[in-house]
């Protein structure tokens, strides 16, 4: 038994791989010692950028202006594109180079040269990984237009660079340089650029921690036990983002196939039990990883044309991941085609998500097996060889120097098979592997096969041309040079229709499904091409009206193509069809109420089981509507007695690395399991009597009440969901260093959240851990194609990656009580808005 979680207790950060080393925090309390508030203060704002009157920058061909309106949104207009990216490329610098230097230092497996020695086993993953090799080869073999974008980007942040020293970019880097006193921030590359996609292409991973934990499961548990953890997605509650009867275009596939149903264990240990863990699947991404999005036709709103939304659910940081602008050529011509509004991703030029002019998308996760582990039989005279096929064969061998700050390099060896990087040594969940369910040659290895380590086009090229796209036609081009990481596209215009395209290299393995490891030593699980773009699903102008993906499943088994067993369960799918369904006709006001929208479908479950037992809340349940308001007492109590069912349930049967955390995929094997009260899972291992349901539901309610009344006192009425379940919005480096004066310049909060995990308001949380937000909606866009001037948006920090600027954290507000900007599109809009206006010029 544990002690109870405090409010707001939130998640045991030293799991983030990121995290900042000892040598930081000393020099952190030598800057506490020395750092008077003056100092501090001087510090911290010399970094702000200028941003008005007029900068000379070499290399532009023709004067631009950058309008930053009342939110710090930054609205460029150039003449041709070269200038539009640069100038892009020096805004994104002047508010967010820190960010973007730490995210290439991760893409390129260096931030051992950033904090010292604490970060080397990081790195020896990173480089083993080889992700700026790949970004090298995606550049070399770039078409010459997107080459010459990202190129004039690197020249725009370059540009802003030279104009100051490391402390003028940030004040982060004050910081650093009491560790660090060498670090100088080298130039921006397109490889910087490229490596920040594959690096998003790993946070979206797919379902390789899942192949990970079934196997490892197998060593613990019986394998129906193993299968009843990971259910198949419910398709009978829950809806599929494209049902059978509107899928289009779709023919008889061209390719060797996956065509049997369930898991295809790989190894000769567990192929007796083949019957048993057919069943399994399910992506468990984080406490609520994922997305929602959808798109309404004219026939359903109150304008006659469509509305689309989009709210993406990643990582709570500090700043933003997002970073709002506009990209608009002047005159809008074939050399110059962008007029486009949205959200980009600083250290990459474009738009990922947004609208131009004629189109509005939206993107989720789709999240396909596209990670396949294999198990390398090593030639026990020789590491550097494996068998394929009945021979050794030499593995591709090379070393890789990592520069370590305040230390002496480290150099490490690197081995690659034909599957891809021997991973095992690095990548800490396959440490104990040998202790799996699985049987492993002596000795053995794990390769990683993965689709962002193949040859593919890279994150730029698909969204530039998805920036210029004018309709179903072009939006569907772009997206064939989408491969890593696939996505859901969601798609409206100004013509009225709706659409959906999934995207992304989707492998064909000869045999197996990818749940488990799999023999890598003979041909029988090789990969036999991937699912033809034209034949991946979509969807355009279906019957319904409306097209919602929410990291649901795409599809059902009548696809003729595999895809994945492991799709987030559908809950929030399922509200989202629900509300939409019964809201016609439907507008702005009624979309923003669906994308703030708390309410459980779980809870909708399991309260009554609850209140047929003897439950101190039958009162507070009584007046509650299921609906995770920050200032609800309900939510308070059913939260309090969920995370205790997990923890009775599930923590004696399983191994701490892969206790509940209470998202999606629990909300279903806990709602089957009500329905069998005597399921060995309810019984408590560590006791001598046998508890069925009734018994753990009652205990779980007994000890949550007496948390509740530790935490808030006797009276229901003083019990708040926002109290326990809050949002800190963090510095990924210096914002957890642990001393408090450096913490409270960089973080920001804790503030009372509304939502939950798996919730169309997904502010999700890590029930093992505690109540706080670890995701959350990293942004909400409401798009009227009806007049574009009219959407709406937010994220949730603000603009400025300035520590103390008044638009480093000015979007709170707004994204804690579920409210919008204006998403400001014509000149006029602009103008209005405008609060700073900057001109950039050639340098003579």
């Amino acid at each position: 038994m544990t002690d109870s979680p405090a409010p707001g207790d939130g998640p045991k950060r030293s799991h983030k791989w990121w995290k900042i080393t000892l040598g930081v925090i000393a020099g952190l309390a030598l800057l506490t010692a020395v750092g008077v508030g003056l100092f501090m203060r001087f510090s911290v704002h010399r970094a702000f950028p200028d941003v008005e009157g007029e900068v000379a920058i070499a290399g532009l061909q023709a004067p631009v202006q950058v309008v930053r309106d009342d939110m710090g949104v930054a609205h460029i207009y150039a003449d041709n594109t070269h200038d539009l990216f640069m100038a892009q490329g020096y805004v994104h610098a002047q508010e967010r180079f820190w960010q973007m230097d730490f995210w290439r230092h991760i893409g390129s497996g260096r931030l051992s040269e950033m904090f010292g020695d604490s970060q080397v086993e990081t790195d020896m993953f990173l480089r083993t990984m080889g992700w700026h090799d790949v970004a090298a080869a995606q550049f070399a073999a770039a078409a010459p237009d997107d080459r010459a974008a990202m190129e004039a980007y690197a020249d725009g942040v370059n540009a802003y660079l030279a104009s100051r020293s490391p402390s003028e970019l940030s004040f982060e880097y004050t910081v650093l340089e009491l560790l660090n006193h060498s670090y100088d921030p080298e130039p921006w590359t397109p490889i910087d650029t490229l490596t920040w996609g594959i690096a998003m292409a790993w946070d979206l991973r797919g379902n390789m921690d899942n192949e990970i934990e079934r196997a490892m499961l197998l060593g613990t548990l019986p394998a129906e036990q193993v299968a009843q953890l990971f259910p198949p997605y419910p398709g009978d509650i829950n809806p599929y983002i494209v049902p059978a009867n509107e899928l289009v275009g779709n023919s008889t596939p061209t390719a060797s196939m996956h065509s049997i149903p369930g898991v295809q264990v790989a190894l000769e240990s567990v192929r007796d039990k083949l019957d048993l863990v057919a069943a399994m699947g399910a992506n468990d991404p984080g406490a609520g990883i994922g997305s929602n999005s959808w798109a309404i036709s004219g026939d359903r709103t109150n304008t006659g044309m469509p509305i689309l939304a989009n709210d993406p659910h990643l990582a709570i940081q500090m700043p933003s991941i997002w970073y709002q602008n506009s990209l608009h050529c002047t005159t809008v011509t074939e050399a110059c085609p962008y007029d486009v509004a949205g959200f980009s991703f600083a250290g990459v030029p474009g738009v990922i998500i947004g609208h131009n002019a004629n189109i509005a998308w939206g993107v989720t996760n789709l999240g396909p097996d596209v990670q396949d582990l294999y198990i390398e039989k090593i030639n026990p005279d020789n590491p550097n060889q494996y068998e394929v096929n009945g021979q050794w064969v030499d593995m591709n061998v090379h070393e890789e120097t990592i520069a370590v700050a305040g230390s002496d390099p480290v150099t490490i060896e690197v081995r690659s098979t034909r599957h891809g990087p021997i991973i095992s040594d690095t990548y800490g969940s396959l440490e104990d592997f040998s202790s799996s369910g699985i049987d492993t040659p002596d000795p053995y290895a794990i390769a990683l096969r993965w689709t962002a380590l193949d040859t593919n086009p890279g994150i730029v090229t698909a969204f530039l041309h998805l920036d210029s796209s004018a309709n179903w036609n072009d939006f569907r081009d772009a997206l064939r040079t989408f491969t890593v990481p696939a996505q859901n596209f969601l798609y409206a215009d100004v013509e009225g229709n709706i659409g959906y395209q999934s995207p992304g290299a989707i492998p064909i393995r000869a045999n197996g499904d990818g749940t488990l490891p799999v023999p890598g030593w003979t041909d029988e699980y090789e990969w036999t091409g991937f699912i033809p773009f034209d034949e991946l699903p979509r969807s355009f102008n279906p019957e319904s009206g409306y097209i919602v993906t929410a990291n649901n499943a795409v599809v059902d088994d009548s696809f003729p193509y595999w895809i994945t067993y492991d799709w987030n369960y559908g809950y929030r799918a399922r509200r989202i069809v629900d509300l939409v369904g019964s809201n016609a006709p439907i507008g702005l006001d009624e979309i923003a109420s669906i994308q703030f929208d708390s309410y459980s479908l779980n809870a909708e479950k399991v309260v009554p089981y609850l209140t047929s037992l003897n439950s101190p809340f039958d009162a507070v349940f009584a007046k509650w509507d299921l609906g995770n308001q920050a200032d609800s007492s309900g939510a308070a109590a059913f939260n309090a007695v969920w995370s205790r069912i997990l923890e009775f349930t599930f923590w004696d049967d399983l191994p701490e690395d892969y206790r509940p955390n209470g998202a999606g995929r629990w909300f279903f094997v806990v709602d089957r399991m009500l329905e069998k009260p005597n399921d060995p899972f309810w019984d408590d291992t560590a006791t001598p009597e046998i508890e069925d349901r009734d018994a753990i539901l009652q205990r779980s309610l007994d000890t949550a009440y007496e948390d509740l009344k530790g935490w808030f006192g006797d009276d229901p009425a003083d019990w708040r969901w926002g109290a326990m379940h809050v949002s800190t919005f963090r510095n990924q480096t210096l914002g957890e260093s642990g001393i408090g004066i450096i913490e409270d310049r960089f973080n920001r909060g804790p503030f009372e959240t509304t939502g939950g995990g798996d919730l169309v308001n997904a502010t999700g949380w890590t029930a093992y851990e505690g109540f706080e937000t670890t995701w959350l909606p990293s942004m909400r866009m409401i798009v009227d194609m009806s007049d574009l001037s009219r959407s709406r948006t937010t994220h949730t920090t603000g603009q400025s990656g300035h520590t103390d600027h008044p638009h480093y954290d000015d979007m709170i507000p707004l994204w804690l009580n579920g409210k919008y900007s204006p998403m400001n599109w014509t000149d006029s809009q602009v103008d209005n808005a405008a609060e700073t206006v900057q001109t950039l010029i050639p340098r003579s």
